[in-house]
């Protein structure tokens, strides 16, 4: 924090804390930041607000990071433009978390292993996904043609779902390290050109 003022100097906490964030950060830094973690639509002007700079200036590192592909845009109710972190930008980073913390020889590992427990949920309940399974449990208890089936476990469903997502994030690690592993030899004088 620059300065010698103390956080007794400020109304409130949370205000001395982003007073010393905003004096640490740029404002892109900050846009990023907020942005990284807005999974539905906002408008620059939240962001704005929330990054503590002015709407022109959120707007202008949100445009510059939906040209990086860190985020996608979209038409709000009232027709302004909207911003949210892109799938793609998430899935590349938590498939870059995951190599830099698991091996290759332990993900695929942890790939089998999951892909084991995908396929026992599914011999279980006789369907290919949660989703199905709970349109299956819902239509059931509509028709109430058999009031003996067992109630649904939401912790089953939220674990099955949870461990589909994982793979995905796990096969996309996969996926980037052979990619790696190719533009490493690409680099290499031996290496072919892809379109020979």
């Amino acid at each position: 924090m620059t300065g010698s003022t103390g956080p007794e100097e400020f109304d409130d906490v949370n205000e001395a804390v982003g007073a010393e964030w905003e004096d640490e950060t740029t404002p892109y830094e900050r846009v990023r930041e907020i942005i990284s973690r807005a999974y539905t639509p906002v408008s620059a002007d939240a962001v704005a607000d929330t990054a503590r700079t002015s709407p022109k200036t959120a707007r202008k590192h949100l445009n510059a990071l939906d040209d990086e592909g860190f985020v996608t845009t979209d038409t709000g109710e009232n027709g302004g433009t909207t911003y949210r972190r892109s799938p793609e930008s998430l899935v590349v980073e938590q498939a870059a978390d995951i190599r830099e913390h698991v091996s290759t020889e332990e993900l695929i590992a942890r790939v089998a292993k999951m892909r084991e427990r995908i396929s026992n949920f599914q011999a279980e309940y006789g369907v290919e996904s949660p989703e199905e399974l709970l349109i299956e449990r819902t239509n059931q208890t509509l028709s109430e043609a058999d009031t003996t089936h067992d109630d649904l476990d939401p912790e089953t469903i939220q674990e099955w779902q949870t461990t589909r997502r994982n793979l995905a994030f796990a096969n996309a690690a996969l996926s980037i390290a052979n990619a790696e592993r190719f533009v490493g030899e690409e680099s290499r004088p031996n290496g072919s050109a892809l379109a020979q």
